[in-house]
């Protein structure tokens, strides 16, 4: 699944694109696809959502930490 932030920075990529074309048939088929893009962005979270890295605990002894 791709991301918000991914799927905003497209649009607007696209729109961009539309504002220097002299092609309006491509402008509006740009615009088209940023709008696509953009209802597919909103609905998502601001911030990936994915698994948590897990907790890792050191145990720290006087003479350094340990491991092993």
């Amino acid at each position: 699944m791709l991301g918000k932030t991914y799927l905003t920075k497209q649009a607007s990529l696209l729109l961009e694109f539309a504002r220097n074309t002299s092609d309006s048939e491509l402008s509006a088929k740009l615009i088209s696809k940023a709008a696509d893009l953009k209802s597919q962005a909103d609905p998502l979270p601001d911030k990936d959502q994915g698994p948590k890295p897990p907790d890792v605990a050191w145990h720290v002894s006087p003479d350094g930490p340990t491991g092993s």
